[in-house]
């Protein structure tokens, strides 16, 4: 029987060949989707106004209270991102269609979740998150009213003192 000599240049060579290969696939499949949606065409309103001015400027109002999901800092109404483009242009053709603005919150928050919106809800489970600061500022104000008391008596006994 006979016994192939295996070369350790050979199986390094292989494995870096094999490893090139894995990097590549996997970023061409990371970026793939990135450069395919840039290429989308802009969404008929995103920066284009409504004809009626009142329809647009509670357009306005509104996108100033609803989140970017891509910048996550800035209203959609100031974000230059694709995603705030799409909503921004979704929104003004359903109040162009008549919808009240509360109405399509609600419909961005079921899609989106509560995040999307700038306008904090009362769910109970946010009831501690309000409840929370004014807890904690009445016990400050306690222990501040308590160190108070307990330095005035001293107070008033060493002036009674010195006298």
């Amino acid at each position: 029987m006979r016994r192939h000599h295996v070369d350790a240049k050979t199986t390094l060579g292989g494995l870096w060949a094999a490893l090139a290969l894995l990097v590549a696939v996997a970023g061409g499949a990371g970026f793939g989707p990135a450069r395919a949606q840039s290429a989308l065409p802009p969404a008929p309103y995103a920066d284009r106004q409504l004809p009626d001015p009142a329809q647009e400027r509670k357009a306005r109002d509104f996108m100033q209270t609803i989140r970017c999901l891509t910048c996550q800092g800035q209203s959609i109404a100031d974000s230059n991102a694709s995603m705030a483009g799409d909503l921004r242009s979704q929104i003004r053709e359903r109040i162009a269609r008549g919808e009240e603005p509360e109405h399509i919150r609600a419909w961005l928050i079921r899609r989106y979740g509560d995040w999307i919106s700038y306008e904090p809800t009362a769910d109970p489970i946010l009831w501690p998150l309000w409840g929370l600061p004014l807890l904690l500022l009445l016990v400050g104000g306690l222990l501040v009213a308590g160190r108070i008391r307990r330095r005035r008596p001293d107070a008033g006994a060493k002036k009674g003192e010195g006298q």
